[in-house]
């Protein structure tokens, strides 16, 4: 009887493990679906920045472009006026108040921010989070192990089917939230938005040849 009982109880565990499995797999898998279904992403968007405590350290504007694969164009206007361009090879941030660039491959940037997820189909790269529901969309957890600046990434759909918000909580346990305006979806973009030619008199920093 108590055997029978231990059993039982094992069972309930395994069960339990194999149930809590199961559903995170299906929400990786659905969000990959919805992403699946974004091959190019063009939208306007308001930022908020808020501290540990609640508090709103910065508020700006900018405007973003997605394609499939890993190609984002990330501008900023205000407060400060910051570009982020990849181009599926290399990666350029562009800082026009310190008139600095830095040079990144863009593969290697899944590994510090899942960010760059909304933007991948390989289940390698995928095979590095944890994706779980949340009442109003997905959260996205770096797998322990995995080096990474954002502690938490969560995504938000529209009724439509767009992107609608993206929340990035960094390792400093400040919160930056996106909400996107005016999406327009899997329109034909110009390459020329995800292409970026370094200024001349700018300090570059290449941090390719030590990825």
């Amino acid at each position: 009887m108590i055997l029978s009982k231990y059993l039982t109880k094992s069972a309930l565990v395994v069960l339990g493990l194999a149930f809590s499995a199961n559903v995170l797999a299906d929400a990786a898998s659905e969000l990959k679906e919805k992403l699946n279904y974004i091959n190019t992403f063009q939208a306007s968007f308001s930022q908020q920045v808020l501290d540990e405590q609640g508090n709103i350290l910065q508020q700006g504007i900018g405007n973003i472009a997605l394609a499939h694969p890993m190609k984002i164009r990330w501008q900023q206007t205000q407060p400060d006026e910051t570009l982020f361009v990849s181009d599926g090879k290399k990666a350029y941030y562009y800082d026009m108040f310190a008139e600095q660039v830095t040079v990144m491959n863009s593969a290697g940037l899944v590994d510090t921010t899942p960010f760059v997820l909304l933007t991948t189909r390989e289940d390698e790269q995928w095979a590095k989070y944890q994706v779980n529901h949340t009442d109003v969309g997905y959260q996205i957890k770096p797998r322990e192990g995995v080096e990474s600046q954002v502690e938490m990434l969560e995504v938000q759909f529209s009724k439509q089917q767009s992107l609608d918000s993206v929340s990035v909580k960094d390792v400093s346990g400040q919160t930056s939230t996106f909400r996107f305006h005016d999406g327009q979806l899997n329109r034909e973009l110009e390459g020329a938005l995800f292409s970026f030619t370094v200024p001349q008199g700018v300090v570059v920093d290449d941090q390719t040849q030590g990825e």
